[in-house]
């Protein structure tokens, strides 16, 4: 089996710049690490793997650092990664980052079974794993909980409904996307490490995509319009009072009121 595994480099910190014209976060500079909800995406390939067996590949879209995190893929056990990378790429909105997903997924070959993590946390649309499959016309199941039972020709998931909890048979080649406790992400590995220094990470760019037209990818490519985007003002003021708890329950009451959190 085929699996393949998305990933994103995300900001380690939120104290991350913005860029007032664009929306866009300014990410040179930043501390950067792999989201955290794409080490349960790795995990389960991981899992699949020690049952079924089969090849793990991994693939990223970001700037040239973002080699990091598939190095830390091949330390955690995934076989081997690409990495979508040109400045063509970059401003993209959830349409254009599955657009440019789906090409560079044509680029390297189908997978048997595709999984991403639920969401990113620098953009918590949770959208881009399900526009991926819609590109690629694979039939995709989003919050996977739990893996059943994989089949010569399909896999079995339990899925987390806002209400209830249902259980699908999704054919191959397939996309999921699964919650962050489906399974405990393991440690990147120091053996694998030394094992993996020099593994290739294949790069590629526009002009290696069946489709180069540049008007869909990046901002080109992106229908959305950012409006107004800043970071949240940080408020660290502070009191402290002293006095018997009847003092302090009235001064606690007059405080509430003022800030017209009670009436």
């Amino acid at each position: 089996m085929d699996i393949l595994v998305l990933i994103k480099q995300v900001p380690g910190t939120n104290k991350v710049e913005v860029d007032e014209k664009t929306g866009v976060l300014k990410r040179d500079g930043v501390d950067s690490k792999m989201n955290p909800y794409d080490l349960y995406a790795l995990e389960t390939a991981l899992r699949i793997k020690q049952n079924k067996g089969g090849k793990i590949s991994v693939l990223s879209m970001g700037p040239p650092q973002a080699e990091s995190i598939i190095k830390e893929a091949y330390m955690m056990g995934a076989d081997d990664g690409a990495l979508l990378s040109d400045r063509k790429f970059a401003g993209a909105d959830v349409l254009a980052t599955s657009y440019t997903l789906s090409q560079g997924i044509k680029k390297i070959g189908k997978a048997d079974l595709i999984i991403c993590g639920k969401q990113t946390t620098d953009g918590d649309t949770a959208q881009v794993g399900p526009e991926i499959a819609e590109f690629l016309g694979i039939p995709h199941v989003a919050n996977v909980r739990k893996i059943i039972e994989i089949k010569e020709k399909s896999i079995v998931v339990e899925m987390d409904m806002p209400e209830t909890v249902e259980i699908v048979d999704i054919k191959f080649p397939c996309l999921i996307t699964v919650e962050k406790d489906i399974f405990q992400p393991r440690l990147p590995s120091y053996k694998k490490k030394l094992e993996t220094k020099d593994r290739e990470i294949k790069v590629f760019s526009l002009k290696d995509f069946d489709d180069k037209n540049e008007k869909k990818y990046g901002l080109n490519g992106s229908p959305t319009q950012v409006e107004r985007i800043f970071p949240p003002s940080v408020n660290n003021d502070k009191e402290i009072w002293q006095g018997n708890s009847d003092e302090l329950t009235e001064k606690l009451y007059k405080k509430l009121k003022d800030l017209k959190f009670i009436q």
